[in-house]
C-alpha cells in the first residue's frame, strides 16, 4: 500500500520506514517560526526550561508582522524581545522592519521554507508552504519553545482528503475562490486534523501565488495541514531561492485517502463568504447589493504580486467609492518594490487608496484598518469571525482582490465585469 506525500515527509523526518494515519511520532523540523505576537511567549518559556541555545541558529525564524510597525508600546515591547532574542542567540533569520514582510509570503520568497520540509509556526495559517510539497502547520507558543531547543516535535499523523479541481476556470476565479468553494462546501471542520491535498488539472495550472492562497486557508476547514505536489512550477519557483537543499516528495497512486472530492471549475465563480464565518459562501452572482464601508487587499493570503496586478487592472483609471476608504498592503518589501517598479502603486494612489508598508494590522483588527460599529468591509484576508476586524458589531466578507477592488469602486459588493 503507497503513501501520501504528507505520510512521506513525515516518516523520513521521524527516521521510520514508513507511518500511518493515527500514529504518534517525533519528527525533525526544518523551520521553528515565530512573530511579534506568539514568540514572545515561546521566549519566555525556552528561558524557563534553562536552554543555553537555540537547537540551530539558521533554522528558527522571527518575524515581527501582525503589529509591525509598532502601533503602542505595548507592540513596541514585544518586538523588543524578539529583537533582543535574536541578538542573545545570534539568530541568523530575524527580520527588523524595512526587511521585513508577511511572514507566510517572506519565508517563501526569501528560500527559507523549501519542499520535502516539515515547518512549524506559532500562527495557524503557517499551513500556507505546503504550496511547496511541504508539511507545514501551526503550533502553540509552547511548542514553539521545545522545538526551538530540541528541533523536534511531536505529532499524531494525519489522515489525508484529496480534493481533485478539474476543467478551467471561468474568469476572474482565482485560488482564493476555489478554497472558499471548497471551505463552503465542507464546512469550517470538513477537514479537522486531516492534511488537504489539492490536485487536479486546475492546479496542474495554477501560478505559486495561487496556490500558496489555497494552501494559507486550509486551516479555516480545519485541517492540519494543506499540501500540494511539487512539479515544474514549484521547481520554477525553487530555483534560485532556495537557501539549502531539499527533497522532493509525491504521493503515491495507490496511496489511502479518508475522502475524495471532485470539483469542476465551470461550477465555479468568484466567491464571497458572508459573515462570520469562511465557510458562509456565496458565489458573485447570489451576492446581492451589500454596502461596504472599508475594502482591504492584502495579507498573507492574497497579498503578493500577482494579487496586486489583479487589483490594479481593475482599479486603473477608476476612484474608489466616495463612501469606502480602501487599504491596499503589499505583502513584503520585495513585493512592494516590484509593485512601484510595474506602476502599480501609481494606479492605486491614483484610485485614491491607501497603500501601507507591509503588516498584518487589519486581518486581526490590530490596526491599519480596525472597523467601527456597523461598519463592513470586504477583505482579501483569511478570517471573518465575530469582531476579528474590529468592533464586535462590525462585519467582514471576504474575496479575491478583484471583487474586492471593484467592490471598493462601486461602493457594495461586485462583480469586476460590473464596473468594465
Amino acid at each position: 500500500m503507497g503513501m501520501t506525500i504528507t505520510e512521506k515527509i513525515l516518516a523520513e523526518h521521524a527516521g521510520k520506514k514508513r507511518v500511518s494515519p493515527g500514529d504518534l511520532i517525533m519528527s525533525k523540523v526544518d523551520i521553528a517560526l515565530g512573530n511579534d505576537i506568539t514568540a514572545p511567549l515561546s521566549i519566555e518559556e525556552f528561558k524557563k526550561a534553562g536552554a543555553k541555545k537555540v537547537f540551530n541558529k539558521d533554522k528558527v525564524v522571527l518575524v515581527p508582522d501582525h503589529f509591525a510597525p509598532n502601533k503602542d508600546i505595548k507592540s513596541a515591547q514585544q518586538v523588543r524581545i524578539l529583537k533582543n532574542f535574536a541578538k542573545d542567540y545570534k539568530i541568523t533569520n530575524y527580520f527588523e522592519m524595512g526587511r521585513m514582510g508577511i511572514e507566510h509570503a517572506l519565508l517563501p520568497e526569501e528560500g527559507l521554507v523549501l519542499p520535502g520540509d516539515v515547518i512549524i509556526g506559532a500562527d495557524s495559517h503557517t499551513c500556507t508552504y505546503g504550496a511547496l510539497g511541504a508539511f507545514s502547520t501551526g503550533v502553540g507558543s509552547t511548542d514553539l519553545a521545545a522545538a526551538m531547543i530540541t528541533g523536534e516535535t511531536w505529532f499524531k499523523v494525519p489522515e489525508s482528503m484529496k480534493f481533485i479541481f478539474y476543467g478551467k476556470l471561468k474568469k476572474w476565479v482565482t485560488g482564493k475562490d476555489l478554497i472558499l468553494y471548497t471551505i463552503g462546501k465542507i464546512g469550517v471542520d470538513g477537514a479537522l486534523y486531516k492534511a488537504m491535498e489539492f490536485t487536479g488539472e486546475i492546479i496542474d495550472n495554477l501560478p505559486m501565488d495561487g496556490r500558496f492562497t489555497m494552501t494559507n486557508m486550509a486551516i479555516e476547514a480545519g485541517a492540519k495541514s494543506g499540501i500540494i505536489n511539487p512539479d515544474d512550477i514549484t521547481m520554477e519557483y525553487v530555483e534560485g531561492r532556495a537557501k539549502r537543499k531539499f527533497k522532493i516528495y509525491e504521493s503515491d497512486k495507490d496511496a489511502t485517502y479518508s475522502d475524495v472530492f471532485e470539483f469542476n471549475g465551470k461550477d465555479i465563480e468568484p466567491q464571497v463568504a458572508f459573515p462570520h464565518l469562511p465557510s458562509n459562501t456565496k458565489p458573485i452572482s447570489k451576492v446581492g447589493k451589500v454596502k461596504i464601508d472599508q475594502a482591504v487587499i492584502g495579507s498573507c493570503t492574497n497579498g503578493r504580486i500577482s494579487d496586486l496586478r489583479e487589483a490594479a487592472s481593475v482599479l486603473k483609471g477608476k476612484k474608489v467609492h466616495k463612501d469606502v476608504r480602501m487599504i491596499v498592503i503589499p505583502a513584503t518589501q520585495r513585493i512592494y518594490k516590484m509593485a512601484i517598479d510595474e506602476g502599480l502603486i501609481d494606479i492605486f494612489i491614483d484610485a485614491e487608496a491607501v497603500v501601507s508598508t507591509p503588516t498584518c494590522g487589519p486581518c486581526l483588527g490590530g490596526h491599519m484598518g480596525v472597523l467601527a460599529e456597523g461598519e463592513r468591509a470586504i477583505s482579501t484576508t483569511n478570517r471573518n469571525f465575530v469582531g476579528r476586524m474590529g468592533h464586535p458589531k462590525s462585519e467582514v466578507y471576504l474575496s479575491n482582490p478583484a471583487v474586492a477592488a471593484s467592490s471598493g469602486v462601486l461602493g457594495r459588493i461586485c462583480s469586476p465585469d460590473e464596473i468594465e
